[in-house]
């Protein structure tokens, strides 16, 4: 179960550095795809791009540790299930792209995972 999560985290670094891609640069082929709007101001692009890329990092360092953080895990889950949540909540008050929430569908699926590992019984040579 554990190398599950850990190519979880794996696969969730370069999503996030792709998501940080579609934030930053709106206007590319990406961020049109999912319906980005075409130019915020810079400033909230870049200080969330910023954000979302360090997520990102943050996976893949995890990812490498020998005893993966369970807290580290936690956090990731709940951050990954608010990006869905607030991507569909802003779809369905039609303030935002639903391509997006497609997007954030990964999300939801990493944060799924995530949840179900920290709840699932200790596995041997695991504490909760």
């Amino acid at each position: 179960m554990i190398q599950a999560v850990r190519y979880t985290l794996w696969a969730s670094a370069p999503f996030n550095l792709l998501a940080a891609y579609m934030v930053l640069l709106p206007s590319s082929a990406l961020g049109r795809l999912v319906g980005m709007p075409p130019s915020p101001p810079l400033v909230y692009s870049a200080l969330l791009a910023t954000m979302i890329a360090l997520f990102g990092l943050a996976y893949a360092w995890l990812a490498t540790q020998p005893e993966i953080d369970r807290p580290l895990v936690g956090l990731a889950a709940i951050a990954k299930t608010m990006v869905f949540v607030i991507a569909l909540l802003l779809w369905l008050a039609d303030r935002g792209p639903g391509g997006l929430v497609l997007v954030a569908c990964g999300d939801l699926a990493f944060a799924s995972l995530w949840g179900w590992w920290l709840l699932s019984p200790t596995e041997p040579g695991r504490t909760r």
